[in-house]
């Protein structure tokens, strides 16, 4: 395809799945606020629900999406490491609670010693196991790791094989209701490291910046009506919580358990802040450890990650994941 037919693009397409930072997606497409948006730019977007997180991210890194929402590892070890240049758009939340460990019965994190441990593997929920391990002076050889998707993990935590597991909401806090729950650690104890993202294709963005403005739009749109103290903004928060499986108290919970950055200004400040490099490096050296950064990989430096200052960790002739603040500077600044 050459340059000209690729810039003529005007049909998107964008994937989400179930997860607090993420329900805006699907209420703005609800409530028409993406048509909204797609109109001004004279283009359409169609936004799709995935049930399983994973299978989202392989339909974008497939070509079958121009976007997706996922964090900040994920990002990295699988569309990047899959050789998909990736460009973080929006920079929503972060988790501030929503991922958690969570032992059967009563415990501390020590007692996950020699335990198996449900998580979907290689996710941000290996991540937290990793960090949390850290802090009790284990690794991962401590422990064994059961791959389990994320549609099944509430009904897995409920079989008597299961005595440990890691995952994110709304499945940590239907996991939390039930009798012998505990939960021994949690993202607010290493807070900026789990990043909740909507990412885009870089070349698609490339040729078509309308479509990274428009979707500047229909998040700054939704987080005013969302975040607001008023029937409206009460009303959208009780139609996410149930489309997410919970109602406004539930969601209300899980929002109290994520920084959210309502406000472009607020997600440039963090996106620009220097910490974003710290917490890329943990990152990517944990996929380098976990082999996930493609086979043969010779070092965490193998995939350049692209700041928003134009700094590169990692090698500057392959940068396939980028951070900008254009589009959310876009919005900060009132030219969208």
């Amino acid at each position: 395809m050459n340059a000209a037919m690729a810039a003529e693009k005007t049909d998107f397409k964008v994937a989400w799945s179930i997860y607090v930072g993420w329900m805006p997606w699907g209420w703005a497409s609800d409530t028409g606020i993406v048509k909204k948006w797609a109109d001004k730019y004279g283009i359409t977007i169609e936004v799709t629900q995935f049930n399983d997180y994973v299978e989202s991210i392989n339909q974008y890194t497939a070509g079958a999406y121009d976007a997706v929402t996922l964090t900040n590892m994920d990002g990295l070890s699988i569309p990047a490491a899959g050789g998909v240049d990736t460009t973080a758009v929006i920079v929503g939340d972060f988790s501030a609670g929503n991922d958690a460990v969570i032992l059967k019965g009563p415990g501390t994190l020590a007692d996950i010693k020699g335990k198996p441990v449900n998580l979907v593997e290689f996710s941000v929920s290996h991540y937290l196991l990793a960090r949390a391990l850290e802090t009790v002076g284990m690794t991962e050889r401590d422990v064994s790791v059961i791959n389990t998707s994320d549609p099944d993990m509430v009904g897995a935590f409920q079989t008597a094989d299961v005595s440990a597991m890691v995952t994110w909401n709304p499945m940590v806090s239907e996991i939390l209701g039930l009798p012998d729950a505990t939960k021994v650690f949690d993202s607010s104890q290493i807070p900026g490291e789990i990043i909740d993202m909507m990412v885009a294709n870089t070349n698609v963005l490339k040729d078509n910046p309308k479509f990274g403005m428009a979707l500047a739009g229909i998040w700054y749109d939704t987080m005013a009506v969302m975040t607001a103290n008023t029937d409206e903004g009460a009303a959208a928060r009780a139609a996410m919580g149930a489309a997410s499986g919970t109602d406004q108290q539930g969601f209300e919970a899980q929002l109290a358990a994520t920084k959210l950055f309502p406000t472009a200004a607020e997600a440039v400040a963090f996106t620009t802040s220097p910490d974003l490099k710290t917490t890329m490096d943990k990152v990517r050296t944990f996929l380098f450890d976990k082999g996930l950064l493609g086979s043969g990989a010779p070092s965490a430096d193998v995939i350049g990650i692209e700041l928003p200052n134009g700094e590169v960790l990692g090698d500057t002739a392959n940068i396939k994941l980028r951070f900008s603040d254009v589009y959310m500077k876009a919005a900060a600044d009132g030219t969208l």
